[in-house]
Order: C-alpha cells, then structure tokens, then sequence
C-alpha cells in the first residue's frame, strides 16, 4: 500500500473511533496508536497528524458542506465510514496545497477508502457528493 494511502486509512480509521466515541477521546492519542499499530514506521506519520487535525479544526465547516451537499441525507444518518471518509476528502479537497494533491487525486483517494471499509454503495455515494462540492468550487474559482 502506497504511503499516502496508508496515511489515509490510518486517518480515516482514528477519525472513525473518534467520531464513534462522540469526540470524547483525545483524537492524537487515538492516531499515535493507529500510527504504531497499522503503520509502524512510514514516512507519512505527519501527513496522517496534518489530515486528522485538519478535519478536527474544520469539522464544522466540512460538516455543513456535507449537509448542503447531500441534504437528503441528514449527517447523523450517514454511517460513520462515510461521514469521516468524506470528511478526509473535503479536507484535502478544500484545504491541501492543490499542487501536492490535485482535487481529482483526493476524490479519487476518497472513492478507494469507502471501497475499503465503506458499503456497497459508499463508493458512488462518496464520488457524487465529492464531485458536487468540486464542480461548485470550479464554478467559484472561474
């Protein structure tokens, strides 16, 4: 698995028990042992704290995008993979330098992580509200 990929599973698995917990876990302990247990050592350990902490400081604003992006779809009725897996990929997609990963790379990256640990229909569910909030920022830059 590819280390960038890695970051991000390990991301998306810490923000899930995160979430799970209703917040009340200390997120970096959380993604330390995350890091210990299915990294190890790589060289992304940073990239997963930057991801993490990213959503964490943003989470409010990420989670109204969702809201107005999929609004028949409340966001405590989305599974806990889905609602974190989209929470990565519209963190990385508004956020991350565009140069180190273009918008299309970090839909993409999205798709494959609810592939993996989402449903069976995760991975269209993901790829639509991604891909709205991606033609609407293409729409404002414009």
């Amino acid at each position: 698995m590819a280390s960038r990929h890695l970051a991000r599973s390990i991301t998306l698995q810490s923000l899930f028990e995160w979430d799970f917990s209703q917040r009340n876990f200390d997120l970096n302990k959380i993604m330390r042992r995350n890091i210990e247990k299915f990294g190890g050592v790589f060289d992304e350990q940073d990239f997963v704290k930057f991801l993490a902490n990213g959503v964490a400081k943003n989470l409010e604003k990420i989670d109204k995008i969702i809201q107005d992006s999929a609004p028949e779809r409340p966001l405590e009725q989305l599974s806990a993979i889905d609602r974190n897996v989209l929470r990565v990929g519209l963190f990385e997609l508004l956020y991350e330098d565009k140069k180190e990963v273009p918008p299309k790379v970090a839909i993409n990256e999205a798709i494959e992580l609810a592939k993996s640990f989402g449903g069976e229909s995760s991975g269209r569910f993901i790829n639509g509200v991604l891909g709205t909030v991606y033609k609407e920022m293409e729409k404002l830059n414009k």
